[in-house]
């Protein structure tokens, strides 16, 4: 059975207790920053300190993903830099379901202090930051070593549909990837698709690409027609929705439901912020969907590794880890939340044993 390890407490003071290279990977969605609805642990991004044991407890090549907000990504990677880590991208999970939090300024006595203004723009993506603790010799001889270093490209790579089939063909013949051809004028060597009713234009592509997907992107979406009008070709990227309530409450069937916590502002949740409108079984405040967090997991975990999530919340990483079929250490101070994390993870790894025994 998949070892599960949930800790509560303080995650500088666990994460010193951990063995030196001892995990795989490290994927978390820590602080913002923010004060987000007014919790004291969102109050500042993680510190310097926290992310260099992150650092000393991964193996060499190890990879960490690390969610941030807008406004403090530049905060929380230049603290991941600072720990010792190598900067290696920026992925951004793009929705189109954000809710503007500020409106139009107005004044005390709720007349408008100019017409049309207002104090925010419309959240739209989050950011995850993309690093690795450094390699001792070559990528290569790290994989070979540690099982780390490298990222599972063909695990993650998105789809194409039977439209994308249709108009992309196979570059056996040295053409640049996603150069244009025509049956007028059709590349030496390429049988263009006439014969299939489509139209006579398309691109060529390399074969990986049309055969087993295309190469994972820094760039996710949630799939919403709001975001796929704005990208011509959404299709080309992985795409999540944000958590549906069966999801976050999966496994919480005994489960008291309630409000989440009122904004910082001071105003009701339930009748001014429509994601905390309705009572809940998992209160917490910034559930991730299991989709997404499978997919960042399965993006830079060996086969059977140990990830370690040191801002556990409600166990999103950790209902994902089950589900892809790796091992899971969390780190997690709120007490409830933790209770909260335990049943969703163990839903998931029953879920997972049981699909094991049915397959067999």
């Amino acid at each position: 059975m998949q070892r599960v390890d949930i800790f509560c407490g303080d995650c500088l003071e666990v994460l010193r207790t951990l063995a030196d290279s001892s995990v795989d990977a490290v994927v978390t969605d820590p602080p913002y920053g923010l004060a987000f609805m007014g919790k004291r642990w969102d109050y500042d991004v993680p510190s310097v300190d926290v992310w260099a044991e992150c650092l000393r407890v991964l193996k060499p090549g190890g990879h960490l993903l690390a969610f941030a907000g807008t406004r403090t990504q530049h905060r929380m990677a230049v603290r991941i830099e600072d720990a010792g880590f190598e900067i290696r991208d920026m992925i951004a999970w793009v929705y189109g379901t954000g809710f503007n939090k500020v409106g139009y300024i107005r004044g005390d006595d709720d007349q408008p202090v100019r017409d049309g203004w207002g104090g925010s723009l419309k959240p739209a993506l989050e950011p995850i930051t993309m690093a690795r603790k450094p390699l001792r010799g070559t990528v290569a001889a790290c994989v070979l070593e540690h099982g780390t270093g490298a990222i599972n490209v063909d695990g993650c790579r998105v789809p194409m549909n039977d439209y994308d089939r249709d108009e992309y063909i196979p570059n056996r013949c040295g053409w640049k990837d996603g150069a244009e051809y025509s049956n007028s004028k059709p590349p030496r060597g390429v049988v263009t698709n006439m014969g299939n009713g489509r139209a006579a234009r398309g691109r060529i592509l390399n074969e990986d690409a049309v055969t087993k997907g295309r190469w994972p992107a820094n760039l996710i979406h949630d799939g919403s027609e709001e975001v796929t009008e704005l990208l011509s070709d959404a299709a080309r990227f992985f795409y999540c929705a944000k958590a549906s309530k069966a999801d976050r409450d999966e496994g919480l069937e005994g489960f008291e439901a309630r409000f989440s916590p009122t904004m910082g502002n001071g105003i009701g949740g339930k009748e001014h912020d429509p994601e905390t409108a309705t009572p809940k079984r998992n209160h917490h405040p910034t559930v991730k969907p299991t989709d997404l967090m499978r997919y960042l997991c399965r993006l830079v975990t060996p086969p059977n590794g140990t990830i370690l999530d040191p801002f556990t919340g409600s166990g999103s990483t950790g209902k994902a880890a089950m589900l892809e079929g790796f091992q899971f250490i969390g780190i997690e101070r709120e007490a409830e939340y933790v209770e909260i994390a335990k049943a969703r993870i163990e839903a998931a790894r029953k879920i997972k044993c049981s699909e094991l025994t049915l397959g067999e």
